[in-house]
């Protein structure tokens, strides 16, 4: 089964891979550049979220080309890293949350590979947006790692680029939210609409606005992802390697309400 990373902010590079090499993939949404080697054995791809040295703001990321991509190179599971501001301040700087759930404050994405036409509509269900087994998979290795993750959270994603306002803030702690961030919406529906096993892995970089005592900068964020790289990363290629070659959960058939028509229309890289 070939995997993927997304790399988010302060993650630009795989590092790590064996037979490093470029590889740039057409879809009908533009090019993406992609990264492609092996790790202990393990066929890997590498996509970095923002482009090289940033380029795009988290609300101009080409997400369907992203996602299609990875599909068409036959990749089946996702693993997204994530900066996010905490909400919870029991997540604190430098920890790692396996979020489980999301609210979706996006307003200008596209949301859906499914616009109609040949393609169809497609209501996809995401009752567990991030791939239960691929979760349990992320913590059990955390144990064995003995690191400390935080299992579950809700990742409130907002447009960007510009950080929240501490009203906006209370406003999603009173819904429930635990970290923030500005990418994870429409990546894990796209991904979830592909068919691909997907997770993120959200690093807590600062206390979001009125609840940090200092102005949020990007500096403050890139800063921390440096110091916490080598953790983060060696959870996820220590996951990546061990990840069970047999799929048993449901995201592989998000699309079968739309029989042959959503088959034949992601049906690149099966």
């Amino acid at each position: 089964m070939r995997a993927a990373v997304i790399g988010g902010t302060g993650f630009y590079s795989p590092g790590l891979l064996d037979e490093e090499r470029d590889l740039t993939v057409a879809t009908p949404y533009g090019e993406v550049a992609l990264k492609e080697g092996s790790y202990h054995g393990k066929e890997l791809v590498f996509l970095a979220r923002h482009g090289v040295d940033h380029a795009f703001p988290p609300h101009l990321v080409n997400y369907r080309a992203n996602i299609w991509a990875l599909k068409a190179v036959g990749v089946q599971t996702v693993l997204a890293t994530a900066a996010t501001g905490s909400l919870n301040e029991d997540m604190r700087p430098g920890e790692i949350v396996l979020v489980d759930q999301f609210l979706d404050f996006t307003k200008s994405r596209s949301q859906t590979f499914y616009e109609g036409g040949e393609a169809g509509v497609l209501h996809v269900d995401m009752t567990e947006p991030y791939c239960p087994e691929v979760r349990r998979h992320l913590i059990a290795v955390a144990q064995q790692l003995k690191r400390r993750v935080h299992p579950k959270g809700t990742y409130v994603c907002t447009e960007g680029p510009r950080y929240e306002t501490p009203a906006e803030i209370q406003m999603y702690r009173q819904l429930g939210g635990d970290v923030v961030g500005m990418t994870s919406v429409p990546e894990v529906v796209l991904a979830r609409e592909a068919g691909l096993c997907y997770a993120t892995l959200a690093l807590v970089t600062n206390y979001a606005a009125g609840i940090s005592k200092n102005p949020l900068s990007h500096r403050e964020v890139l800063e921390e992802m440096a110091r916490s790289q080598e953790v983060l990363r060696k959870l996820i290629f220590s996951a990546l390697v061990t990840l069970p070659e047999e799929r048993n959960c449901a995201c592989a058939r998000a699309a079968a309400e739309l029989g042959s028509l959503g088959q034949k229309f992601m049906q690149q890289g099966d």
